[in-house]
């Protein structure tokens, strides 16, 4: 008879004879035997007197008939159900539940790819919700933004975890799981919590140190809360990734003179532009949301004194005009958009849009630009311009991809920031793991206390029933307390070593 190999423990023939009680003349032939095996949820296993459900199988077997009498052969034995039952899921019960990220960032993937996996911050409770539903995830969060796009697990199985997650992105995206597995990476446990710890730090931004990553690390925080899925161990690492990043901020200074993705397009459309028309060229932005603002406040830093913002409404954009008084700012809807980018010498656009504002056609019918190609600096994911319009001679396309040549600069300042923070990381990963550890102890803590309390309370039932029922109240009482004073007593040594992390001395 052909068995799984996922049964892993003593051998089925042996399993299924060990009942020597009997008779030969009773046993089936295995041919006669049928194992049942029903597909069941690994996610939360669940025991029952030592018996693991998980998978849930059955050992049945068929009817023989011998002259006239009709034997009814059942199992051969329950313990040796218990047994299968059990060895199946000792993979689960001894192995303990990791942390995993299964990323795509701007190092690894091409925007192109980035943008079909990219999920909307209202989409998020959606998204853990479901990847929660999948059989070997306990807590899930999702980390999407226009660099990357990150999902954080606990799971139960780390080769099956992965498999599940990966079968999910796949189908979100439409994009071949082969293909994903071409640009994925994949961290497990310590790995994963130094990686967090890392983007939230601005270390592994496109520009080290900028800040903008820190709110969006805060951001998964704020959707997560009370979402079915954003648990204990999830919870507790984005949060302590928060407490990283601003720690790395506060003691290295890596944020001084940083830019971020807003500060980079405007630096590298300056880049691009003669630095005699700096101060002349018209400057158009799509788009007043947070990355909108980002780039007009940084257009100003520039010099920039006179711009068109165009947005679907104009309450924003009077903000803004509230905000940086002394700046000409023009506001014109949406419907006006090719209009006013015929009018500029940059664009930057910066919107939620998940369909192409400009294309080859809408770009071709534009008047071209004296003396230089038309700029559009695209830092939108999904991208709001055609790649195809970098094929025309009178414009020139750049997305958040082409951002790299404008971190060139300081970089040795920040790489040495970015080392001295790789050792408050190291410190507080170690902080991470101890809290995540005594996690675990918190059952065994649990059930040290209620047998040292059944054992107390048996044995002053004992002492009680010696002394007869004429005892006073205070007497009990005082009896009572001697016993509970003695068993916190003997129990606060072993106590402390079970809560002790890695850097105590008596771990």
């Amino acid at each position: 008879m052909a068995v799984s190999s996922s049964f892993a423990g003593p051998k089925l023939e042996t399993l299924l004879l060990c009942n020597n009680s009997s008779s030969t003349s009773s046993r089936a032939s295995p041919s006669q035997i049928r194992i049942l095996c029903k597909p069941a949820r690994t996610r939360r296993t669940v025991f029952q007197r030592g018996v693991g459900l998980n998978p849930r199988c059955e050992v049945t077997s068929d009817v023989l008939v011998q002259d006239n009498n009709k034997i009814e052969l059942r199992a051969s034995s329950v313990s040796a159900l218990e047994q299968l039952k059990t060895s199946a899921a000792d993979r689960y019960t001894k192995e303990r539940s990791s942390i995993v990220v299964i990323g795509l960032s701007i190092h690894t993937t091409p925007v192109e790819m980035r943008e079909k996996l990219a999920i909307p911050e209202a989409e998020w409770p959606r998204a853990i919700g479901e990847l929660c539903n999948l059989n070997h995830i306990e807590e899930a969060a999702v980390l999407s933004t226009c660099n990357r796009m990150e999902i954080y697990v606990v799971a139960l199985s780390q080769h099956r975890g992965v498999k599940e997650v990966t079968e999910w992105m796949s189908k979100t995206s439409g994009i071949p799981v082969s293909e994903l597995c071409q640009h994925r990476f994949l961290l497990y446990n310590n790995d994963a919590t130094q990686h967090i710890f890392e983007v939230s730090a601005g270390l592994d931004s496109l520009v080290l140190g900028e800040g903008q990553i820190l709110a969006q690390v805060k951001q998964v925080v704020k959707i997560g809360q009370g979402v079915v899925g954003f648990g204990r161990n999830i919870s507790g690492l984005f949060k302590h990734a928060i407490t990283v990043g601003k720690r790395v901020r506060t003691e290295t200074n890596i944020a001084a003179g940083a830019v971020s993705v807003s500060s980079a397009a405007v630096e590298l459309a300056l880049l691009k532009l003669p630095e005699s028309s700096h101060a002349s060229a018209r400057m158009l932005v799509i788009g007043a949301g947070k990355m909108g603002k980002l780039v007009i406040k940084h257009l100003v830093a520039k010099g920039c004194t006179k711009m068109v913002v165009v947005n679907r409404s104009e309450e924003r954009v009077s903000a803004i005009q509230e905000e940086l008084k002394g700046v000409e700012i023009t506001y014109k809807p949406l419907t006006e958009m090719l209009t006013c980018a015929g009018e500029a010498d940059v664009v930057f656009t910066s919107t939620a849009s998940e369909t192409l504002l400009f294309t080859k056609e809408h770009v071709k019918d534009l008047p071209p630009v004296v003396g230089n190609p038309r700029l559009f600096v695209d830092i939108s994911v999904p991208r709001n311009i055609s790649a195809c319009v970098s094929e025309l001679d009178t414009a020139r396309v750049y997305n958040v991809d082409d951002l790299k040549e404008v971190v060139a600069a300081n970089k040795e300042d920040r790489v040495r920031k970015a080392m001295e923070a790789q050792a408050i990381i190291a410190e507080e990963s170690k902080q991470f793991e101890a809290w995540r550890d005594s996690l675990e102890t918190v059952p065994t803590i649990k059930k040290l206390r209620a047998y040292a309390e059944r054992i107390r309370v048996a044995e002053l039932d004992k002492c009680l029933s010696k002394m007869g029922d004429d005892i006073t109240k205070k007497t009990r009482k005082a009896v009572d307390d001697l016993s509970r004073g003695i068993v916190n007593k003997l129990l606060h040594g072993p106590m402390q070593h079970l809560r002790c992390d890695g850097s105590d001395s008596r771990t």
